[in-house]
């Protein structure tokens, strides 16, 4: 069976904004979308039942609500990406357990935010837990829309992901027609070794040897890919902010699924999230190799 790009959907206009990225991809891909949307209700239900509180919700709530909503959104999709395979489901669950459960056989995992920031209300919550334990990559689609000539950031590091994140932002600027953008950060020295002569801001052959090697194989993967290769003594993070505002998808990874990654997702991935001006990726499992 054929993976799908799964696009967490509530009928809100973030949650619109990742399903038509989700369907441009899927455009690219030949890939079937399935809206998933999360009925919390039945399970929070028992919890608001003990507090003076309105009516509960009548039980027609998700066929008139829920399902005309899932069904409007399907409709639409097929009007504008009419060769896609289209489909909704409904699960009765916490958002976060339902989409790092269906990560599990998803191609990819879409979702949308409010503006660049995740601590507007309970969906940023879902998009941070999502990113950071979700077993396929993760898209999360910010408001705006980045020129389709913009190239494709990669931010990479020397951690075991870094191969998988340039697969994936090569096999994307590839597919994409547009240039690749590599950058990879060592944060400036500071502290007691701030002020002395061995502090020059610049990277140094062995340094940069383990980068230049991982661009090297790029380049001879993807012969046809205009390729620039950034080694910066800049904050990861801030290097990556500011790459993000003329890129039209940024590519990060993550440090493995250690039992802290949850709230640890990476301070780099973190602030990415929040603040960059263009979707964002973070990639978890491996991708065809290079």
């Amino acid at each position: 069976m054929q993976k799908r790009i799964i696009v967490g959907y509530d009928g809100s206009a973030y949650s619109h904004a990742a399903l038509s990225w989700a369907l441009d991809e899927a455009d690219r891909t030949a890939t079937p979308v399935e809206l998933l949307y999360a009925d919390e209700w039945p399970v929070l239900a028992p919890a608001a039942s003990m507090v003076p509180s309105p009516a509960l919700r009548p039980e027609s709530y998700a066929a008139e609500v829920i399902t005309g909503t899932l069904d409007r959104a399907v409709a639409q999709a097929g009007r504008t990406h009419p060769l896609i395979d289209v489909t909704a489901t409904t699960v009765r669950a916490h958002a976060t357990a339902a989409l790092i459960e269906r990560s599990r056989h998803a191609h990819l995992i879409v979702l949308g935010v409010r503006g660049r920031s995740l601590v507007s209300g309970l969906f940023g919550s879902v998009v941070s837990a999502v990113a950071a334990h979700a077993h396929c990559p993760v898209v999360v689609v910010h408001a705006g829309d980045p020129p389709a000539n913009a190239a494709v950031v990669a931010g990479v590091d020397d951690s075991a992901a870094a191969s998988d994140v340039l697969a994936f932002a090569a096999q994307q600027a590839a597919a994409r027609k547009v240039p690749l953008r590599i950058i990879r950060a060592w944060p400036p020295v500071t502290g007691l070794w701030e002020q002395t002569p061995i502090v020059t801001g610049v990277m140094t052959g062995p340094e940069r040897r383990p980068f230049d090697d991982m661009v090297t194989v790029v380049r001879d993967t993807f012969p046809d890919l205009q390729i620039e290769a950034e080694a910066l003594r800049e904050h990861p993070a801030a290097a990556l902010a500011a790459a993000s505002v003329t890129a039209q998808l940024l590519v990060v990874g993550t440090r493995g699924r250690g039992a802290l990654r949850g709230l640890l997702l990476g301070s780099t991935s973190q602030h990415l999230l929040r603040h960059a001006a263009c979707p964002v990726v973070v990639v978890h499992d491996i991708v065809d190799q290079l």
